[in-house]
């Protein structure tokens, strides 16, 4: 059994903490932030300590209609340095990308002319070579990189294994375990920790980890992943997320002790900025549809659906998620 890191009243150096408001938030509103919440969020991020900023997707425009999506669904260059400019910060920025949803050829520039520092690979279990090359083309072109394998609560110990053991043999720096379903317990998130930190330890990698609050326990899953040894940590302001939303950033800052981290500059945006965004109608975060996708491990389309209608006959929602799923 793997030991405990850190204390409850101690701080570890390794932790990075890595904010996906507007790329995870991007699928609550189809990406469509104004240039004032992008600014206000970076400057927030940077005066509270927060290491990368994630700012939206690298998806190709040949898939996706450019008509239908805001800007951080692309993240051009132009309009990343229209936030950052050269970005004179030590804060980190971080872009993702989906296997099969990227030109990165014509989406990935080389690391001289960006100012993206980490490119994200988001893949499922069965698409790991594939994740393996984007990842590889990425670290060739000089960023730091990193493959997230999604819906992990699916798959077997068996794949997950292998899938660790292939990327742990890859060039990529950092891999995370990722509760895409929101159905994961602090107990198996443990387990699952282990597994990968077995993996970055063999391959010098550095894990991270990625929860959603299906069953209110993204916090407590992030927590007890970094206490077995993760050290990439990601959160968004005020949870906000696709569906049932993410760990809370205002919650992870406030719990982790590095004197780095300002919660202060948290809450001023969370008062000044997302309250504002619930008020224009932006729904997010816990409610009882995610709750039952995540207690059934299935994707929460359904939920987000069901909540979109205003449907609150829970019974007969779950009901038909048991005959369907199960």
């Amino acid at each position: 059994m793997a030991p405990q890191k850190g204390t409850l009243l101690s701080y570890r150096p390794d932790i990075k903490v890595l904010d996906a408001t507007v790329r995870d938030g991007g699928l609550v509103n189809s990406f469509y932030f104004t240039d004032d919440f992008v600014k206000n969020l970076y400057r927030t991020n940077v005066k509270a300590g927060v290491d990368y900023m994630e700012f939206g997707y690298k998806a190709s425009k040949e898939i996706f209609d450019t008509d239908k999506f805001g800007k951080w669904k692309f993240c051009d260059e132009e309009s990343l340095r229209s936030i950052v400019g050269e970005n004179d910060t030590d804060m980190k920025i971080s872009v993702m990308a989906d296997v099969g949803r990227t030109d990165l050829e014509n989406d990935i520039l080389d690391k001289n002319d960006s100012v993206i520092d980490l490119v994200r690979v988001a893949t499922y279990i069965n698409t790991i070579p594939a994740a393996i090359d984007m990842a590889e083309y990425c670290k060739k072109k000089g960023y730091e990189t990193c493959i997230n394998i999604m819906a992990i609560s699916t798959s077997s110990d068996k794949d997950i294994k292998h899938a660790l053991e292939l990327i742990g043999q890859s060039s990529t720096d950092m891999i995370y375990l990722v509760d895409s379903y929101g159905s994961m317990y602090p107990e198996q998130i443990k387990e699952l920790a282990e597994m990968y930190l077995e993996i970055g330890d063999k391959y010098d990698k550095t894990i991270g980890i990625h929860a959603h609050n299906n069953q209110q326990l993204a916090f407590a899953n992030t927590i007890e992943a970094t206490r077995m040894g993760v050290s990439m940590l990601d959160a968004t302001m005020s949870g906000m997320g696709r569906g049932a939303g993410n760990c809370a950033m205002e919650a992870l800052i406030g719990f982790l002790k590095n004197p780095k981290y300002n919660i202060n500059y948290v809450l001023k945006f969370v008062q000044n900025e997302m309250l504002k965004l619930k008020e224009e109608g932006l729904k997010w975060g816990y409610d009882i549809p995610y709750l039952l996708t995540g207690m059934l491990n299935v994707h929460p389309r359904s939920a987000i659906d069901c909540i979109k209608q205003n449907n609150t006959d829970y019974i007969s929602f779950y009901q038909e998620l048991w005959d369907k799923e199960c």
